[in-house]
């Protein structure tokens, strides 16, 4: 398949048979550059599956994804999660877009932008999937984990880990070498 809007900050040819690279400069706009590329200098096809996720979300919410912050330091990504995991998409909905929208439909392409911004590349699904996926209300989709950029902790864990049994005491050496 060839990608007709693609190039979300990614200026970089791929070889023949060549389906990743690495690079030293990271360009990009950061909310849309996956995770493995703004931190590792890593991009792939996946790469672009990412930017267009948030794009599917941003289009769905109406807002976009470097300004949305809730109350609770939440982004879009992991409020958008947490509205399909409790079964409340339509809450993500656009206000002006209302009593316009299937609901089944809604709940799909949020599915599917969920997918799409999933932290490991190799769970994203290829472009072509995401067509297919889009194309046909047969093909099962499948649920998506924790976005990128979450912690992906429940409370729970969260309390745990701050206990102060499980703090460590860590000492850092700094050392100036001086000329005499």
């Amino acid at each position: 398949m060839n990608p007709k809007i693609s190039d979300f900050g990614l200026a970089r040819a791929f070889e023949g048979g060549q389906n990743q690279a690495n690079t030293k400069r990271v360009m990009g706009t950061y909310g849309y550059m996956a995770p493995e590329y703004a931190m590792e200098g890593l991009f792939s096809v996946k790469s672009d599956v990412f930017s267009f996720g948030v794009l599917v979300l941003e289009i769905i919410c109406g807002r976009k994804n470097g300004g949305f912050y809730m109350s609770d330091g939440q982004t879009l990504l992991v409020y958008a999660w947490r509205i399909w995991y409790e079964g409340k998409c339509l809450e993500l909905m656009d206000p002006v877009l209302e009593k316009s929208f299937i609901g089944d439909e809604v709940e799909r392409c949020i599915q599917i932008g969920l997918l799409c911004v999933q932290e490991d590349a190799r769970d994203r699904p290829t472009m072509s999937d995401v067509v297919v996926m889009l194309a046909s209300d047969t093909v099962a989709i499948p649920k998506p984990k924790h976005p990128a950029f979450s912690i992906g902790r429940t409370s729970e864990e969260v309390s745990t880990s701050r206990s102060s049994k499980n703090l460590s005491i860590n000492n850092i050496t700094s050392s100036i070498t001086l000329p005499r």
